[in-house]
Formats: structure tokens, sequence, C-alpha cells
């Protein structure tokens, strides 16, 4: 077990959440579903009950623990992308599966779950500080999903 693990709190769809992300990133994979050995508040005995799995090498447990809590957007998984055609694969695959369109690279799974699917250039851009961070700050603030031309473009000047 890793020392620091990511506990993702779902209603009752962890396993369905571990096993869309697997699919969709790399170095991603469902690791174990564990049953309850017995009742619990939201849940019976053999119902899943957690779900050790891994976001781009990145370790989380998925707990099915009810309704009682909600995703927010205080936390996010942000994945740098290399360009506009990874960019596209991995913002279709969330909001084409029951997700949402958010701003400034942000969308939201279908479990409630924040994604930030941000391209390298622009947070090269951000790096490189000056006049080429406002530049392409400012595109970025127009867009929902990210458009890797527009911030090349806003970066040149």
């Amino acid at each position: 077990m890793a020392k620091n693990t990511i506990c993702l709190w779902y209603d009752k769809d962890a396993e369905d959440a571990a096993r869309f992300y697997a699919e969709t990133f790399p170095d991603s994979e469902v690791k174990a579903v564990h049953r309850a050995p017995g009742d619990y508040p939201s849940g019976k005995q053999g119902d899943v009950l957690t779900v050790d799995f891994t976001v781009c090498g990145i370790p989380c447990i998925g707990l099915n623990g009810g309704t009682m809590f909600k995703h927010s957007e205080a936390f996010s998984f942000q994945i740098a992308t290399d360009d506009q055609a990874e960019t596209d694969r991995y913002w279709n695959a969330i909001v084409g599966n029951g997700g949402k369109e958010s701003e400034c690279g942000w969308c939201k799974d279908k479990w409630g779950l924040s994604w930030q699917i941000t391209p390298r250039t622009l947070t090269d851009a951000m790096a490189a500080g000056g006049a080429e961070a406002k530049r392409a700050f400012d595109a970025m603030m127009k867009m929902q999903k990210i458009d890797v031309a527009k911030i090349d473009a806003a970066r040149r000047g």
C-alpha cells in the first residue's frame, strides 16, 4: 500500500468510476475491489465498499460512502496534455460520458469529480511569466476546452 493515497467518496459507483478512469488515462488501472463484510449505513454486506485504483500512476481508493458528501472543485485531477489531439481525447471522454464542460480547461465527470485538462503549452506560458503569460492567460479565460493553437498564437503575441 502506498504511503499516501487519495480517497475519493462516491455514492455507489466507485467501481464504475475507477474502470472508466482506467480505460481513459494511461498508467491507470483497477487494482482491487473490496466488498463490505457486513451491512453499513449506505449499503449491505457484499456490496462494493472500496476500490483500489490508480489514475496516471496516482494511487486512489474509491469509497462507496453514500450520498452524504459530494465532490467539489476544491479537488481536481490535472492532466497534462502534449497536443490538441490528446486534449480533445480526454476532454471528450469525460464530457461525452455524462460529464459537463466548465471554464478554462475544467470539466466534471458524471460522478461530479473535477478534471483540469491542461495542455503543456499553457503551463509553459505561465512559467515563462511576463507578457507571454498574460497573453496566454487572457486567451485561456475565454475558453472552455483549451484550444492549443490559440494559446500558441497568444504566446507568440
